[in-house]
């Protein structure tokens, strides 16, 4: 009897130990062949130091400017990461009229990491229950600073925001619907549609994204929009009980230290 009372009293007193994910998010590298390879290094280095990171999310403006052998230099040192990646289109990174359309940005990474999965620069992917979308807002025939989502993309975002309604949602972009900073050049053209849409779908916990290059935090109708600024600074995200339906989501602002050795 004592001993199923001791065993009783382990199983109560137990501790419980919350679901959590970490990931990175790094955005607006402006990348070239010739420019910011040593820093991207010492980011790749850092991160493969770390331990339980999930994954990396690159939020745009992964290059300088639209040139496939600068996206080939990129996708060789990224593809040295010891956890899978994810890539976001952002203004600079394609131009139909120069090196790089929408396509052909995703069929050189298909060729270069053969592993990759997204086929279009809007996708889904999933991590123990939690999906991810990336939302492009990107515009490759007239590039501009200005992010628009098309209507289509706002339709195929409603059906998989409908199709994953009992799941956390967090959704990756490049251009914020919410403006960190007074730079109209910026601003997403009527983003009101696509925050109404949000606001009928209560499973989306977090927009993340670039390109202002400023860091901020925003709780919109219980959405928080996370904004970050260009390396040397990134993000580290967990999410704290993530299977449950209010999960906790703390970002934490890192800086590489690019003096040392």
């Amino acid at each position: 009897m004592k001993k199923i009372l001791i065993l009783l009293s382990l199983i109560f007193t137990a501790p419980v130990f919350a679901a959590d994910m970490r990931f990175v998010q790094v955005s607006d590298i402006n990348f070239s062949e010739s420019q910011k390879i040593e820093i991207l290094e010492k980011f790749v280095d850092e991160i493969n130091s770390q331990k339980n990171i999930e994954f990396v999310v690159f939020t745009g403006d992964n290059l300088n400017r639209p040139v496939k052998t600068d996206l080939e230099a990129f996708l060789k040192e990224v593809k040295k990461l010891n956890c899978p990646f994810y890539i976001v289109i952002g203004d600079h990174d394609v131009n139909k009229h120069k090196d790089l359309s929408k396509i052909q940005y995703i069929k050189t990474i298909k060729k270069k990491i053969r592993k990759y999965k997204p086929e279009a620069p809007n996708y889904v992917f999933e991590k123990d229950g939690v999906i991810f979308i990336v939302v492009d807002g990107s515009k490759d025939v007239i590039p501009g600073t200005n992010g628009f989502y098309k209507e289509e993309t706002l339709k195929w975002l409603e059906v998989e925001l409908s199709l994953f309604s009992d799941k956390n949602v967090i959704i990756f972009q490049h251009f914020p619907l919410i403006p960190p900073s007074e730079r109209e050049a910026y601003y997403t053209f009527k983003p009101e549609n696509y925050l109404q849409l949000l606001n009928n779908h209560q499973n989306v916990k977090a927009v993340i994204s670039g390109h202002f290059g400023v860091n901020r935090e925003q709780d919109v109708n219980g959405v928080l929009h996370i904004s970050t600024a260009p390396l040397p600074q990134y993000r580290v995200i967990d999410i704290l009980d993530y299977d449950t339906p209010n999960p906790t989501i703390w970002a934490q602002l890192k800086k590489l230290n690019i003096n040392k050795p």
